[in-house]
């Protein structure tokens, strides 16, 4: 066999598709392997360049192939999409990636080691956690209403109207009962949340970059915590905005004949992490609207034009762009470049 110098390896749970080429870009690997035969296959062969997509288990599969020697390179699939030819299958999908890793304009998803793995769990595990306890407040409050028992808004008011239910005898016994049910859920949760919050701060404390992003206004230790996690490399972009662009965070452009056309963001990149800088932009600005706080004259002037949901992914992008600054300079925050013209007080 010619020497390979490039191997796309399509990966499903049981079933990995190989196509690898020589320097003369002639095929010289077609293989399919089962998952238990894929180390010891990689394990026989000179060291060489995979890619594989940036999917389930793909990190998993980095590290390991990694060890043997091999340079693992990780691509988003929508970015390796082009590449595939039509009729998809799983070989077109092994011949795309080898095609798609071998351009010098393609970006890579860097490997994660098995430490951070195990950190960006714990914001996977938080934003699961959140999405059961709001499922169970409203579960609470859609039963509480068929009894004639209605609570503000809030999570605060969650505990009192369980109370508030165990004291009424006019409820059925069985309602009162199965309301306890619910409640003792509820505080499991909000245990569990607390536990995790309180090992995502520990996390953020212990991390240099992250107390550095934490002094951006809107970044608190979650977003921060979520920046320094999920975000790739920040050198590999030529620039803040670049890295906007990556969290989608920038208007689509269908400018076509020397007419610009600029439509609603593009809501690519992490979908987690831009939620996140748009929910701490969202806290800024309702702030700010209430006149409270220290804000450039930038955003004053933004908010002023432009409705609140707008202006906060308009802050979201600056946000992005600060960080990626802060994160290459390895600078700190600077409260008195936050308005070219100076800060004033809102």
């Amino acid at each position: 066999m010619r020497e390979i110098i490039r191997i796309g390896m399509d990966t499903s749970k049981y079933i990995f598709v190989l196509h690898g080429v020589d320097a003369a870009e002639e095929v010289v690997l077609r293989k399919k392997l089962s998952r238990k035969q894929v180390l010891e296959f990689f394990a026989k062969l000179p060291p060489t360049v995979i890619g594989m997509e940036a999917c389930g288990a793909s990190q998993y599969w980095a590290r390991e192939l990694s060890k043997l020697g091999h340079k693992v390179k990780l691509m988003a699939p929508q970015l390796v999409k082009p590449y595939v030819s039509r009729n998809k299958n799983d070989w077109r999908d092994a011949e795309g990636l080898c095609e798609a890793m071998s351009r010098p304009s393609m970006r890579f998803v860097p490997v994660k080691s098995a430490e951070q793995q195990a950190a960006l769990m714990l914001t996977g595990i938080r934003d699961g956690l959140i999405a059961r306890r709001t499922q169970l407040t409203n579960t609470i409050r859609g039963h509480a209403a068929e009894f004639g028992l209605i609570a503000p808004k809030g999570l605060d008011k969650i505990e009192p109207l369980l109370a508030q239910i165990a004291q009424d005898e006019m409820l059925p016994a069985l309602a009162r009962e199965l309301f306890v049910v619910l409640g003792r859920e509820y505080a499991r949760l909000e245990g569990e949340l607390e536990a995790i919050e309180a090992k995502i701060l520990a996390w953020h404390r212990a991390d240099p970059l992250g107390r550095r992003l934490a002094q951006i206004p809107s970044v608190g230790p979650i977003v921060a915590t979520a920046l320094v996690m999920k975000a790739p490399n920040p050198h590999a972009f030529r620039s803040g905005r670049h890295f906007a662009a990556w969290l989608g965070l920038t208007p689509k452009d269908h400018s076509t004949a020397g007419k610009t056309r600029l439509g609603k963001i593009t809501r690519a990149g992490d979908e987690d992490l831009r939620r996140l800088l748009v929910i701490g932009a969202t806290a800024v600005i309702q702030q700010a609207r209430r006149g409270r706080g220290h804000h450039s004259r930038w955003l004053l002037a933004l908010i002023k034009r432009k409705p609140p949901k707008l202006a906060a992914v308009a802050l979201a992008n600056k946000v992005a762009r600060i960080a990626w600054k802060l994160m290459t300079s390895n600078e700190s925050y600077d409260v008195a470049r936050l308005d070219a013209a100076g800060a004033v007080a809102a």
